[in-house]
This record gives structure tokens, C-alpha cells and sequence, in this order.
């Protein structure tokens, strides 16, 4: 279907997948397995990809059930979600542009497996412990890899979130469930988010906390804070700390 997939390697065995700037995957390579953190928007075949990086044998983890970080699924045999995702996963998967497109090419998502919180994924010299962090999506999840003192988060912690869309939840329970992971900076030093280019710093954590709690505590924030015009409408966005990322919200679900 074309090359889209920019592979950079960041670490002895950790290398980012950048699909056309359009999402982000990563792949993990033990001693024994190797280790494919989202699979992106599905125009290249990312098991190729990989392939060409390891012949070690492939298991596929999915962070959250959104359609640009699952779609190159449809390379593989299965793939692991977190269950709270798999309705969402299944809507996505069912949108008629990427239902055509598997039908056209002979191509059809695999079964979801179930991949809970407190799991851990042993690769053989590199260890990732599974966390559930409900925000972004129901489901989403994020991975901690011990040995290098990386935190993989999906969308569920990045410098541009969206909290507006229908099955995100409030606010409120994204500072809460954010509060909770707070424990992470002292086993984590760097977060690899679902749309980055490079590293950013664990205290990316701490940022989104701390923004996320500013806008629930400032209710004139709702007046001052800009629109944000996308696909689905019109929400609105919340500028926070020091490098102005954003908090994209829906009136109402704070």
C-alpha cells in the first residue's frame, strides 16, 4: 500500500515507528520475543517493518482502541487491549472506509485478546509492566519497561490530549487516574507517547496532572480558553505550563 513507516532507533532495543506523522508505534526487542506497541494506521505493513529489524517472534500490544493505533493489526495474527476498550476497538474497525479497504485487499482485523493492569510482558532482558490508565479512552493502558525507565503511554498522556471525544471521560477522573500513577516517577525517567518523534520527559506526568487539576479548579477557564475546531465538531482547548501544551475538553465533562 505504500511506505509510510520511518523507523528511528532510540536505544539498544527500543525503536520508534513514525507512520507520516500521523501516529506513532514502537517496537521493543528482548532476547527471546520482541514486542510491537501499536500498529498505526494500517497503509504499510508494519510486520514487514519489523521484520526487517528482528526475526525474533511478534506480539502485538495496543494501548488504546482508537483507529490510528490499530489499524496495522490487520498484519498480524492477534493483538492484546485492555477489555474496557474492545466495544471501542470494534466500532473503529467497522468504519466503512477501512471496512472497504480490508474487503478490496482480502484483509480483516484479528481477534483482541484481553491484556489487564498489574500484567507483565516478559521479553527476555526486557520487562514491561502493564498499567490501566482510563482518561483518553475506557481501556487505554500504558507500559512501563523497567530496565530502561521508560513509560509508553498511548494518547493517555501527551502534549496535545483529547478528553472531548465521546468515550473519553471527565476531567475530573483523568486528574484522579493521573494522581494515581504518580508513583511511576520513581521507576520511570521518560515517556514515549502515541505521537511523539523522540523522547519526552517524565514530568510530561506531572504537567498534564497539573493542568487537568487548573482547569477543574478555574471555572472562568471555560470562558477564556479557545475553541478547538475538529472533525467532530467544535470543543475547546485548555493552554497549560510552561511549554503550552493543550487539554482538549467538552463543556460539560469536566
Amino acid at each position: 500500500m505504500g511506505k509510510r513507516i520511518h523507523v528511528k532507533k532510540l536505544g539498544e532495543r527500543i525503536y520508534l515507528m513514525d507512520d507520516a506523522g500521523e501516529a506513532t508505534g514502537y517496537l521493543v526487542v528482548g532476547e527471546e520475543k520482541a514486542l510491537v506497541i501499536d500498529t498505526m494506521i494500517g497503509w504499510e505493513d508494519v510486520n514487514e517493518v519489523v521484520k526487517g529489524i528482528t526475526t525474533l517472534p511478534i506480539m502485538v500490544v495496543n494501548t488504546h482502541g482508537h483507529c490510528d493505533h490499530i489499524y496495522g493489526n490487520v498484519y498480524f495474527e492477534e493483538a492484546y487491549l485492555h477489555p474496557d476498550d474492545f466495544e471501542l476497538a470494534q466500532e473503529h474497525s467497522n468504519f466503512p472506509e477501512f471496512a472497504d479497504l480490508c474487503n478490496k485487499y482480502g484483509m480483516k482485523m484479528p481477534p483482541f485478546k484481553p491484556i489487564l493492569d498489574g500484567e507483565v510482558i516478559d521479553l527476555g532482558g526486557a520487562t514491561l509492566d502493564v498499567i490501566h490508565l482510563p482518561g483518553h479512552t475506557k481501556g487505554g493502558i500504558c507500559l512501563l519497561y523497567r530496565e530502561e525507565r521508560v513509560l509508553f503511554t498511548g494518547d493517555g498522556i501527551n502534549c496535545h490530549i483529547w478528553m472531548q471525544l465521546e468515550e473519553s471521560l471527565t476531567i475530573s477522573e483523568l486528574a484522579d487516574n493521573l494522581e494515581k500513577l504518580m508513583y511511576v516517577k520513581e521507576k520511570a525517567d521518560k515517556i514515549l507517547h502515541g505521537h511523539a518523534q523522540d523522547y519526552e520527559d517524565i514530568s510530561l506526568l506531572t504537567e498534564l496532572y497539573l493542568g487537568a487539576k487548573e482547569l477543574i479548579e478555574c471555572p472562568e477557564c471555560i470562558e477564556q480558553d479557545e475553541d478547538y475546531i475538529w472533525f467532530g465538531g467544535v470543543d475547546k482547548k485548555h493552554i497549560y505550563g510552561p511549554k503550552k501544551n493543550a487539554i482538549c475538553y467538552k463543556v460539560g465533562k469536566i
